[in-house]
């Protein structure tokens, strides 16, 4: 089996506000179907340790999470070797039910933005109210990040992650590079 690749290779960008990093494939099963069934809920609490986010919130560890993406929507995210096994797990409990669970990992980039200007960076961008204690810790925004589908959260006060399309990746890395080009803080939060 060949080593996936990062859509960008392991790029980063340190020179301006905040700092973008490219991060290495990651796991990631898209998971549709009644969020409050028992045949999805007790495997994904098994699998990612964490419990069902409510509505618009992610729940994470280091290593795993369950995002919030719809009324009958999830993503998994998981260590990259680990979506084999986790897929065989949650088709083995879906079963014959109406639900459906998918290895997505390929088809996204994930980024990593660290730095006290995360929220000016991506509030330039993105729809979002992006203040403190309206945007915090555990919540989750699919949106638009400019003319392109994304979702983001924050891990921790100077820490956000994004995922979006494979395919837009390097226009997504653009973006966020000038958006966090040195000089452009804004002073809002």
């Amino acid at each position: 089996m060949s080593e996936p690749i990062s859509a960008l290779n392991g790029a980063v960008y340190k020179e301006g506000i905040a700092e973008i990093i490219a991060l290495d494939p990651i796991g990631m099963i898209s998971i549709r179907g009644d969020l409050t069934a028992g045949y999805l809920k007790k495997p994904l609490k098994k699998i990612a340790g964490v419990d069902m986010p409510e509505q618009r919130g992610i729940n994470a560890t280091a290593s795993t999470g369950i995002a919030w993406m719809s009324p009958d929507e999830l993503l998994l995210m998981c260590p990259y070797t680990d979506v084999t096994a986790n897929l065989e797990t949650l088709h083995k409990s879906i079963a014959s039910n109406h639900a459906l669970a998918v290895n997505v990992s390929d088809a996204r980039a994930v980024f990593r933005l660290k730095g006290k200007h995360i929220r000016e960076v991506l509030a330039k961008l993105a729809p979002v109210d992006t203040a403190p204690g309206v945007f915090v810790p555990g919540m989750i925004r699919r949106t638009r990040l400019a003319q392109v589908p994304a979702a983001f959260w924050m891990v921790d006060a100077e820490t956000a992650e994004l995922v979006c399309f494979r395919s837009v990746a390097q226009y997504v890395f653009d973006l966020l590079k000038v958006a966090a080009q040195p000089g452009s803080e804004v002073g809002h939060f």
